[in-house]
C-alpha cells in the first residue's frame, strides 16, 4: 500500500534564513524551489499560580506574521498530561473572545468555516494526552493573535517533595517503519495534491481506530543555530499554602525567587528562555505531617471528593526475595551522546548493587532487540564484569521498537522463587503508546515495571503510562544536568511500595465513579488522590485500607462534607476538584482504549460526554475561537506554515525526521521517513480529519 504525505514545501531543498524584523521573535525564512515563505512566530508566557498541591496554569501564545501576506499557522506544543483544560481565549486587536466547546468535527467545521469567511480563528487539538497543536486562521500581517489556555492539574508528591513538570516542547517521535517498495526495499511516496490528502484522522489496526500524530515541524537550529529566537517562553509563578513553603527549585533552569508575606514567586533568572527542555519545579511543604487528607466541592453537578493518600514513613526492609532484574536499554538514535552515557552511568551502579541470590538480564533495543545473554545469569562476579563490557560497547543508531524490546523482556523463562522487575531506560520517543501499553498490560503477570526517562523533553506520557500498568514508578534523568550522580542515585534505590493493595471503605457515603479505577500501590515519599462523586454528605467516616510490608494497615478520616453548594469563599478553593475528577476519569477511558479492553465507540461516547459536560479539551473535543468580524478581505491563506521549534537540549539531529530543514542529518528509523510520519503536515488534518464532508 503507499501512503500519500503532504510534506507542502519541506521536502524541497530550503535555507532557513534568520532576519531581524519586529521585537517578537525577528523574521524566519524558508527558501524552496516554490520560493520563499515566511514562518509564523511565537512567544508563550506561563502564568502558574500554585495553592498547596493544585496548580493553575496559563499558557499564554502570542502568534506573529511578519510577511506582508495572510497566513494559517500551527503550533505543535506539549502540555503535562494530567492538565485540565477548562478555557481558551482568543484576543485580536482589541477583540476578545471565548473559546467554545465543541465535538472535535464540529469545532473543525466551525474553525475551516471561519478560515473561508476571512475570519481570525483558533482551532486547539489533542493528539496525545500531552501533545497538542494550535492552529490559528487568518493570521494578518502587522496584526498579532494571541490564544490564552487554561488548566488545572494536582501537583504530585515524589520522594518527599512535591514536583510540577511544566513541558515546553515536543522531542521527535518515532512512528515505527513505514511501507516499503518490496522490489527495492525503498520508501514510496505517492504524488500528492491537497485534494488527493485522505481526510482520516486515525488508522485501522486489528479493528480499532488509532490516531495519527501530527508531522513534526522544521528545526532549522539543526541547520542554522541563529535562526531561533533564544528568548521565546517568560514564567510568572506564585506559590502559597496553608503551611510553611520551602526549597522551591529547578535543576533545568535558573530562577529567581522571592518571598513576600507568604508567598514564594520565581521568574527565570533572565527574564525568557529557549523552550528546547521541559521546566521540573520541585518545592516542599513544611509541618505537614498528615498521610491523608480529604477535599470535597459541590455544585449544581452534585458533590465531588478527594482523598490524598500517602504512605506511611517507615524503614525499609531489607528485601529477601532474589530478584530478576530486566534492564533494557534504548540504544536509538535519539538516545546518542550524553543521554546514552547516563544510561551507561546508571547500569554501572545497577549492577553493581546486585546482591548474590540475584539474576540479571540486559537487552538492547533500537530497530531491533539484541541481549547480553540468552537467559537470566546469576549475579556473579564474573558475570557482573561480563555485563558492564557489553553495557560499555553499546552504541546509539536506528529506531524506537519499544513495544518489540517489551515483548522480549517477557519472553524468557523468569528463574524459579524470584521476584522479576524490568527496568526501562528510554526517552520514549515513539508515536503508537497504545502498542506499548497493551503489551504491558497483557505480559505484565506479577512482575513490575520501573521506567526512568533519560532526557531533556521525554514522553512522560508513555514513561508514567508503562509505570503504572507495571506497578512501579518512573523517574528521570537530565543528561545535561548532573547526569551521572542521579543515575547512581536511582539506581541505588530501586524501591519496594510501602503501601499496596489500597482500598476505600467509605462508610455510609453514597458515592460512585471512583479514580483511578485502579489505585496504585504506594512507594516512599510518594502519593496519590482518589476521587469521586457523592451524594448526600455531612459527618463522614472513611476509612483507607491496605497492606504495609504484608501486614494490614488502616487509616480512619473523618470529614464533613458540604450537602449543598459550597460557599463562595470555599468554592474557589475547591473549583479544581470537578475538574480532576472529570479529566482523572478521561484518563481512564483514555487507557481501556488504548490497552482494548471495552467497546471503543462506548469509550468515545463517554469521554466526548464528558469534555463538554466539564469543559475539557479531549482527543474528542476541542476549543474552537471565531471572530466576529472578518480581518481577511482578500485571498484565503492556501495551506498552513509550521512555527519552527528549536532542536530538545541534549538530542543529536540523527534523531530528526530528514526533512529540507533538518540538514544533512540521518533519520532515526532504519526507514528514510520512518520518523516524519509523526502525520505529514497536510496529515495534521489527519487528526483533524473526520473532516466533515458537508
Amino acid at each position: 500500500m503507499i501512503r500519500r504525505f503532504a510534506f507542502l514545501f519541506l521536502l524541497l531543498p530550503v535555507t532557513v534564513h534568520a532576519q531581524p524584523e519586529d521585537d517578537v521573535a525577528g523574521r524566519l525564512v524558508g527558501s524552496g524551489a516554490a520560493g520563499q515563505m515566511d514562518l509564523p512566530l511565537l512567544k508563550s508566557d506561563l502564568s502558574v499560580d500554585i495553592q498547596g498541591d493544585m496548580a493553575t496554569v496559563q499558557v499564554r501564545q502570542v502568534f506573529v506574521n511578519p510577511s506582508d501576506d495572510p497566513m494559517s499557522a500551527e503550533y505543535l506544543f506539549p502540555l503535562n498530561q494530567k492538565a485540565a483544560v477548562y478555557a481558551m481565549q482568543m484576543q485580536v486587536g482589541d477583540e476578545v473572545v471565548e473559546a467554545q466547546i465543541q465535538q472535535k468535527h464540529e469545532a473543525e467545521q466551525t474553525f475551516e468555516t471561519a478560515k473561508q469567511e476571512g475570519k481570525a480563528a483558533a482551532l486547539l487539538t489533542q493528539h496525545r494526552p500531552n501533545m497538542f497543536t494550535q492552529n490559528v486562521a487568518n493570521l494578518m500581517p502587522g496584526q498579532s493573535i494571541t490564544v490564552t489556555l487554561s488548566y488545572v492539574q494536582a501537583v504530585p508528591k515524589i520522594d518527599d517533595a512535591y514536583e510540577l513538570v511544566l513541558p515546553l516542547i515536543v522531542g521527535p517521535h518515532y512512528q515505527g517503519t513505514v511501507d516499503f517498495d518490496q522490489a527495492s526495499g525503498d520508501v514510496v511516496l505517492a504524488d500528492f495534491t491537497e485534494e488527493d490528502q485522505a481526510p482520516a484522522t486515525v488508522s485501522q489496526i486489528d479493528d480499532w481506530q488509532v490516531s495519527e500524530l501530527p508531522n513534526y515541524p522544521p528545526v532549522p537550529r539543526l541547520t542554522n543555530p541563529d535562526t531561533i529566537e533564544p528568548a521565546r517562553v517568560s514564567l510568572d509563578l506564585n506559590l502559597r499554602a496553608g503551611v510553611p513553603v520551602s526549597n522551591l527549585t529547578s535543576a533545568t533552569h535558573d530562577l529567581q525567587v522571592r518571598r513576600s508575606d507568604g508567598t514564594v514567586s520565581a521568574t527565570f533568572q533572565d527574564g525568557r528562555v529557549i523552550d528546547n527542555r521541559d521546566l521540573v519545579l520541585r518545592y516542599e511543604l513544611g509541618s505537614d505531617q498528615t498521610t491523608a487528607g480529604v477535599l470535597a466541592h459541590h455544585d449544581e453537578r452534585g458533590g465531588f471528593v478527594s482523598l490524598l493518600v500517602e504512605p506511611p514513613k517507615i524503614p525499609q526492609l531489607d528485601q529477601i526475595t532474589a530478584r530478576e532484574l530486566v534492564f533494557v536499554l534504548d540504544t536509538s538514535g535519539s538516545m546518542g551522546g550524553a543521554p546514552l552515557d547516563a544510561s551507561k552511568r546508571f547500569m554501572e551502579t545497577a549492577l553493581k548493587g546486585l546482591r548474590p541470590e540475584d539474576y540479571f538480564r540486559v537487552i538492547r533495543f533500537s530497530s531491533g532487540a539484541s541481549e547480553f545473554a540468552s537467559q537470566a545469569v546469576p549475579a556473579t562476579r564474573g558475570n557482573i564484569r561480563s555485563g558492564l563490557r557489553y553495557v560499555h560497547n553499546l552504541r546509539a543508531g536506528g529506531g524506537t521498537e519499544i513495544d518489540n524490546a517489551i515483548r522480549h523482556a517477557f519472553a524468557t523463562p523468569q528463574p524459579t522463587n524470584t521476584l522479576r522487575i524490568v527496568v526501562f531506560l528510554s526517552d520514549g520517543y515513539i508515536g503508537r503508546e497504545a502498542d506499548v501499553l497493551r503489551t504491558v498490560r497483557r505480559q505484565i503477570g506479577d512482575a513490575r515495571i520501573y521506567a526512568f526517562g533519560v532526557g531533556t523533553a521525554v514522553n512522560r506520557y508513555l514513561l508514567d503510562a508503562m509505570a503504572e500498568e507495571g506497578r512501579g514508578y518512573a523517574r528521570y534523568v537530565d543528561p545535561t544536568q548532573r547526569a551521572s550522580d542521579v543515575a547512581d542515585t536511582l539506581a541505588r534505590e530501586l524501591k519496594s511500595p510501602v503501601l499496596t493493595d489500597i482500598s476505600i471503605d467509605w462508610g455510609g457515603l453514597s458515592v460512585s465513579e471512583v479514580v483511578p479505577r485502579h489505585i496504585p500501590d504506594l512507594f516512599d515519599g510518594g502519593s496519590i488522590r482518589v476521587l469521586a462523586r457523592y451524594e448526600g454528605g455531612g459527618p463522614s467516616n472513611i476509612t483507607i485500607n491496605g497492606l504495609v510490608q504484608g501486614g494490614k494497615a488502616q487509616m480512619p478520616l473523618s470529614p464533613t462534607l458540604p450537602t449543598g453548594p459550597t460557599s463562595e469563599d470555599d468554592a474557589d478553593q475547591g473549583a479544581a476538584i470537578p475538574l480532576t475528577w472529570a479529566l482523572t476519569k478521561i484518563a481512564d477511558l483514555d487507557r481501556a482504549m488504548a490497552v482494548q479492553t471495552s467497546d471503543p465507540n462506548e469509550l468515545e461516547a463517554q469521554i466526548t460526554d464528558l469534555g463538554l459536560k466539564f469543559n475539557l479539551q479531549t482527543q474528542f473535543t476541542s476549543f474552537v475561537a471565531v471572530s466576529k468580524m472578518a480581518v481577511n478581505t482578500g485571498e484565503v491563506p492556501k495551506g498552513t506554515a509550521p512555527v519552527a521549534l528549536p532542536q530538545v537540549a541534549g538530542v543529536g539531529a540523527g534523531a530528526y525526521p530528514r526533512t529540507a530543514f533538518s540538514g544533512s542529518s540521518t533519520p532515526e528509523p532504519q526507514t528514510i521517513f520512518g520518523l516524519i510520519i509523526l502525520a505529514a503536515l497536510g496529515a495534521l488534518r489527519l487528526t483533524r480529519g473526520r473532516r466533515v464532508a458537508a
